[in-house]
């Protein structure tokens, strides 16, 4: 544990970080989830689905979650499944 004050106030603050990441990022994890398990059950909601799932995409996307070719390549694939 850090003895400095700044370096503990930093801790604290990564710490907050990290857990609100985390939080976006699993958001985005489950959204996409959503969307390929409404593909495979052939839901009728998929277009619903696949813009709720690209709309977390693109929130990650700009936090810096993930890079933005990552982000293109899902949000590429995902439409590529919803247009089969």
């Amino acid at each position: 544990m850090p003895i400095i004050k700044s370096a503990i106030e930093r801790v604290k603050t990564n710490e907050k970080a990290n857990k609100r990441n985390k939080e976006q990022l699993s958001t985005m994890r489950t959204a996409v989830k959503k969307f390929e398990k409404g593909i495979n059950d052939g839901a009728d909601n998929t277009e619903e689905l696949f813009r709720q799932a690209s709309k977390a995409v693109d929130h990650a996307a700009s936090k810096g979650l993930i890079k933005k070719n990552k982000a293109s390549r899902d949000k590429s694939r995902m439409a590529a499944r919803l247009a089969k």
